[in-house]
């Protein structure tokens, strides 16, 4: 295991418990005590925790850790998942894409489509995003047009949030906006922990004709802080094999076409 994927599944630990201490985290880990100190101590110095005598504590931001700490969580769901988004996409398509871990493997499985990488008969791929890492992603991988709304940058998730986005937002059109959530439910909708991340993902929708959420199963049927959107607005749900069959009847229920790749 090496030291991100550690520093990942400790952060995960601390989520879980709120404490643990470095004999727990080393025995769970299989590596040294000497080994988990060092990973406190460089952890507690980018203020992700807090370390106390023979071990840490969460420094309440567990609920949401930066994005480079969850790229390892569920990643073999997420690239499916990814992949199964990006067949959805056209060419000549204006895709709409927030940030997050899933968005990423959807954006990645976009720029490989050599069929959405050229501008010769006018059917270039238009995305627009408010995530800095996604247009960079695009941007060092593909030739589409990559639209950045603009905002104040969020460490946790690379994303734009604020009125300098919203205003882009409202000057364009979708076709399709391809939205990572925190959670999503069949009665309460797609949510986000963060309220500027949730309003620039509710403009996302309003400025689109479809809208498909994209979400691992773990995030089926949870609650986060802030609306999205209510889940009449979602026609297409991609997620996971591992969705309990139940919670994907409920979403068909609602009338929500569900993939699960």
């Amino acid at each position: 295991m090496d030291r991100y994927a550690r520093w990942n599944a400790l952060l995960e630990l601390l989520t879980e418990s709120g404490r643990v201490s470095v004999e727990d985290a080393a025995a769970r880990l299989d590596v040294s005590q000497a080994t988990i100190r060092r990973d406190f101590d460089q952890l507690a110095q980018q203020q992700m925790i807090t370390r106390t005598r023979g071990g840490a504590v969460a420094n309440g931001v567990s609920y949401d850790l930066p994005l480079r700490y969850k790229t390892a969580k569920h990643s073999a769901e997420k690239q499916r998942i990814g992949a199964a988004a990006a067949a959805l996409v056209s060419s000549g398509m204006v895709v709409g894409l927030n940030g997050g871990t899933t968005t990423t493997e959807v954006a990645r499985a976009l720029a490989v489509r050599p069929e959405l990488n050229t501008s010769a008969d006018g059917a270039q791929l238009t995305v627009v995003t408010n995530a800095l890492n996604i247009a960079n992603e695009l941007l060092v991988r593909s030739r589409m047009k990559v639209v950045v709304a603009g905002g104040v940058v969020r460490p946790q998730s690379f994303e734009l949030v604020g009125p300098l986005g919203g205003a882009l937002l409202r000057e364009v059109t979708l076709d399709v906006a391809l939205l990572g959530v925190d959670a999503i439910d069949p009665q309460l909708g797609a949510a986000a922990h963060h309220e500027g991340e949730a309003s620039m993902n509710n403009l996302m929708v309003a400025r689109a004709k479809r809208v498909v959420i994209i979400a691992d199963s773990s995030k089926l049927g949870g609650h986060a802080f802030a609306r999205i959107c209510p889940v009449d607005k979602v026609e297409t749900l991609v997620t996971d094999s591992g969705a309990d069959p139940a919670t994907v009847a409920a979403f068909q229920e609602a009338g929500v076409k569900v993939i699960c790749a």
